[in-house]
This record gives C-alpha cells, structure tokens and sequence, in this order.
C-alpha cells in the first residue's frame, strides 16, 4: 500500500436496530410456518369433529371477513375490489377464496394431514414453472429444475405407497384433490403477479367476495354446522380464519418485507416438518419410512428451487 493511500477503515458494526428487524422478520417467518404448519392437522381434525369441506370454509372465510371489514371499508375503493377491479377480483376469488379452501380441506378428508402439508404447497412451484414456461415461454433455471425434480420424486413416493402399496383407503382422492388446489394457487400466483395486486388488499377482497360464493357451496352440499360441537366451530373459526386468513397473511407479509422475498421463501420447506410433528402428536397419525423419506427429499427439492 502507498504511503498516501488512506489506511482501509473497519466496516461498521450492524445497528442494534438492523439485528432486531432481522430477528424480528425470523420470527415472523416462523410463526407463518407454524401456523400452516398446524393448519394441516386442523382441517384433519374437522373430519373427526364432524364438519365438512364446505363447513370449514363458511366459518374460515365467515370469521376472516368479519375481522378484515374495517381495513376493507377504509383501504378498498371501490368496495370490496378496489384499483383491482371486479373482473380480476372475481378471478383470483375463483382459484384462491372459497372454491379453493374447499378443494383443499376435502383433500384432507380422505388423506393424512402430513399429505396436505407436503403435496399442496409442494407442487405449486412445480405447477407455476410449468405454466410459466407454457403459456409465457419463461425458462427456469438448472438449480431451480433440479429442485423441481426432486420435488416430484418426493410427492411420487407419498402417491405411490397411497396407490400401489396399500397405504391408507382413499388416500389416492385426497392426493388428487391436493394436485387440484396447487394448479389453482398456480394460476392464482401467476395472474396476481402479472396484474400487480397488492398482497393485503388482495387478502381482503378474497375473503369478502367470497362471502357470496357460500350460498352456492351450502346449497350443494348441505351444512353440518348444526350437529357439531362449540368447540368444534370455535377451533375452525378461530384457526382457519384469524390465524390462517389473517395472522399468518401479516406475519408472512411482514418477514417479506424485512427479510427479502428469497429469504421469507426459505421457511416455507418447514411447513412439511411442522405437520409431522404436530400430526403424530396430536392426531396419532405417524409417517412411514417411505413418507419420511419422501418428505426429506420434498424439502430438499424445495430448498433449492427456492434458492435457484
């Protein structure tokens, strides 16, 4: 170094304030995990108690509207849909509001709550890369595809042993019903990103318009709200739509925003292990050998499509 060069000064010691924020975007990323972690063995639960798909999504989309009304009333202009507009509004309900939730939750009739946990959310970005490459001609990258990969070997491991090895009786139902619900949040991500919807205002105008679609599902198939306990009710109002439609939206949102979106992502792989967890202790339901390895190579797989 030249006598008149400047010595090079230590970089700076981050700010107490900067760790905190850090701290503070881990915790709300793990609290998103845990919450859909659990929610798996919560809707697994409404079976036991007597509820169904459609009972489940009157009182998660009730609950969750009823919360999100002020913020709608003052955000939201105009109401319910705001700057999005009907159409579009009306669209991303169809794939991600009450018709989904109900895809979802009768998937976990027939399969075990690790299934919901580790196939749904799993095969969106498998679905979405595939879509993306369709219809807008988007490539992927070789990490994300080797991740994508690996995703589908782990998910046909749990369908093979539900299908060809005697695995729990119609397991295979709940595990297509799986395959249909990450299609639609597919197609629901893919035009919520190209329409440039706000994720909070989205949230609410899904949960409010689908307030109108609850009719349709009550008069398919009838409710069995009447012959179900309080606490049955309360735990699905409480669970599916505070935490799940609206705690678990801010916390993710919030790790987003402090973390980074490729960091916020990376806690999502914990949702798999979560619901092991939880399930085996909560419900009784213990994974195999051939599910647990397939539920590694799921997390895995989705690790570094997320990273890629």
């Amino acid at each position: 170094m030249a006598l008149d060069e400047p010595a090079a000064r230590p970089l700076p010691p981050p700010s107490p304030a900067v760790g905190r924020g850090r701290l503070f975007g881990f915790a709300c990323g793990a609290g998103a995990a845990l919450i859909w972690g659990i929610q798996a063995v919560v809707s697994r639960q409404s079976v036991a108690d007597g509820l169904g798909p459609v009972d489940v999504t009157v009182l998660r989309f009730v609950t969750a509207a009823a919360a999100l009304l002020p913020f709608a009333l003052m955000r939201l202009k105009p109401f319910p849909v705001g700057r999005l507009g009907w159409r579009k509004a009306l669209i991303l309900t169809f794939f991600a509001g009450a018709p989904f939730s109900t895809v979802l939750v009768g998937g976990s009739t027939f399969a075990p709550a690790l299934h919901t946990a580790v196939i749904a959310p799993s095969l969106i970005p498998v679905v979405t890369a595939l879509l993306a490459y369709a219809v807008m001609g988007e490539k992927s990258p070789l990490g994300r595809i080797v991740g994508l990969v690996l995703i589908v070997t782990g998910i046909l491991l749990f369908a093979g042993q539900g299908l060809f090895q005697g695995g729990q009786e119609g397991a295979w139902r709940g595990d297509l019903l799986f395959v249909l619900a990450s299609t639609m949040w597919a197609i629901f991500g893919l035009l919520a990103k190209r329409w440039g919807a706000d994720a909070f205002d989205l949230t609410i105008s899904l949960s409010i318009l689908s307030l109108a679609v609850l009719p349709l599902l009550a008069f398919v198939v009838p409710l069995k709200l009447a012959g179900a306990s309080l606490s049955a009710i309360a735990l699905q109002a409480g669970y599916q739509g505070l935490l799940v439609g609206v705690a678990s939206v801010f916390l993710y949102a919030s790790a987003n925003q402090t973390l980074g979106a490729a960091r916020a992502s990376l806690f999502l792989p914990l949702v798999p292990a979560i619901t092991a967890v939880a399930s085996a202790i909560l419900l009784g339901e213990w994974p195999s050998a051939v599910e647990l390895v397939g539920m590694v190579i799921v997390m895995a797989g989705m690790t570094i499509a997320m990273r890629a």
